[in-house]
């Protein structure tokens, strides 16, 4: 991206360091898993890195201020999609009567994560203005 796109890349916006959210959620993955294998550990940090994958968009997003409508769409997709699996696990627990919590735990934090964007989504995109976060 820094090579191919790099023209549309700003570094005085692209300011959140990925290091923030990759070594802890390794940690993470090596503290709370199901199994203390490799693939155990590799899943559990996939699925907290995940939780925490949109942080860099949403970032970007606060420091500009505004998105372009196709943008915002594609966020919205994202986040509607996180949502869906929420409603997934709850169909899971009443027909297989199974729960992943580290899988729900990180949907919830990834749900809540988007909330935020949801609001101005609704209250501006939706009604055809454009996507501006409150001064």
């Amino acid at each position: 991206m820094k090579i191919k796109f790099k023209a549309t890349w700003d570094p005085l916006i692209d300011t959140l360091r990925v290091e923030f959210l990759i070594v802890p959620c390794m940690v993470l993955a090596l503290l709370i898993n199901y199994q203390f294998t490799f693939m155990e550990v590799m899943w559990a940090f996939s699925v907290y890195l995940e939780s925490v994958a949109i942080l860099p968009q949403l970032f970007q997003l606060t420091r500009t201020g505004e998105a372009e409508t196709i943008t915002t769409h594609y966020l919205f997709a994202l986040g509607a999609y996180r949502a869906l699996y929420l409603v997934n696990w709850i169909y899971r627990y009443f027909v297989e009567h199974k729960v992943d919590g580290i899988a729900v735990v990180a949907g919830i934090v990834q749900t809540a994560l988007y909330l935020d964007f949801f609001y101005v989504y609704f209250t501006k995109v939706l009604r055809g203005d454009k996507f501006k976060l409150p001064a």
